[in-house]
């Protein structure tokens, strides 16, 4: 009786877990809600200024050029006045021109597209475009030979394309022009995505979001700058009757300045992983308050197409996962016996040692 109580009692604690552990699983979860709840207010917030049926202000550019203005303006401030944050040393002019201003090139066509197509699709048609994110990455990652190209992942790549074709042809406000602008906006933050691998990381510059924003934030104001200036100055002259809002335009400014910190603050605590799977809740979120909020319509057939999408990308992200947890188990291996390698020959060389003094 004692002995079984005793293994009870074992079990019992070796169960439970510790205060630590505890601690970490909630502050993972609270990151993964903050992340949720600003990437899910920025997105709306959008889509209700630049709504003709909502706010009416159909500039996506002029909105996009806001956005940066008040980062750049913020990381400055934050960078160079409060020395929040300290610059990489290995940051030179030609780093930047070379390296910088490419992805701030594509950063911004990226945010021009996407906050384009809010004009002409509804929010939850949205999230199912942005499914193909994982095929765009993995595509251009192969193009680039950043990733090898295998035929399983490349079956699940057009497994996941199947699913978005399919809630595409169940969509009921279907607009072509919409639908091109989204996907533009997905293969240029895709080649962002993977430039930022080849360009920085590779390098082994790692930019926070604060000094991220710091450089790329001034680059792509001015390259938003050519397009405003020809496309949509002319109209904002034109109407006269707009008054500029700072609590609409400055509350917005701030939502997109605080999901950047909330991503550095997700991957930095989490992983990147964590987030993708976190993207996917808030996805399912959006399709939600799309259709029972902003009254959207949402058919069978866009939930059948995005539901095959949805699993294609959880798959992807699995297989992720488990490629990821056997990289680590056979670095720990190699670790292992690299230690019980040199403690043999530690071993070997102490009675050599020891013949020597005698």
């Amino acid at each position: 009786m004692g002995d079984a109580t005793d293994a009870t009692g074992t079990s019992s604690s070796s169960t439970s877990l510790s205060p630590s552990i505890l601690k970490k699983i909630i502050l993972s979860y609270t990151y993964v809600a903050i992340w949720i709840f600003l990437s899910f207010t920025v997105i709306v917030y959008n889509k209700f200024i630049l709504d003709k049926k909502l706010y009416d202000w159909p500039y996506p550019i002029s909105l996009t050029l806001i956005h940066m203005g008040f980062c750049s303006s913020i990381a400055f401030l934050l960078v160079r006045v409060f020395h929040v944050v300290d610059l990489p040393s290995s940051m030179s002019p030609h780093l930047y021109l070379t390296s910088v201003v490419p992805i701030g090139a594509l950063y911004s066509l990226s945010l021009w597209l996407s906050n384009s197509a809010y004009i002409y699709l509804s929010v939850s048609f949205i999230q199912m475009l942005k499914a193909l994110m994982p095929v765009a990455v993995y595509s251009i990652g192969v193009l680039f030979r950043k990733d090898a190209f295998k035929s399983s992942t490349m079956a699940n790549m057009l497994a996941i394309s199947f699913g978005v074709a399919i809630a595409a042809f169940g969509e009921a406000k279907f607009d072509t022009w919409g639908v091109l602008l989204q996907l533009g906006a997905v293969a240029f933050e895709a080649t962002r995505l993977v430039l930022i691998q080849i360009l920085l990381t590779s390098k082994g510059i790692n930019l926070n979001p604060i000094t991220s924003l710091y450089y790329v934030a001034p680059c792509c104001f001015v390259f938003l700058l050519v397009p405003w200036v020809a496309v949509e100055l002319p109209l904002l002259k034109e109407n006269s009757t707009f008054h500029f809002d700072y609590f609409i335009f400055g509350t917005n400014s701030f939502c997109a300045f605080a999901l950047n910190l909330a991503v550095f603050l997700l991957v930095g605590k989490t992983s990147a992983l964590t987030m993708n799977v976190a993207g996917v809740v808030k996805d399912w979120l959006l399709i939600a308050f799309s259709w029972s909020v902003i009254k959207d319509t949402v058919t069978a057939v866009n939930l059948v197409g995005y539901g095959l999408a949805f699993l294609g990308v959880a798959y992807y992200n699995h297989s992720k996962l488990k490629a990821l947890r056997e990289k680590e188990a056979a670095e720990r291996k190699e670790d292992e016996e690299s230690g019980r390698l040199l403690d043999q020959i530690e071993g070997d060389e102490t009675p050599r040692k020891n013949e020597s003094e005698g």
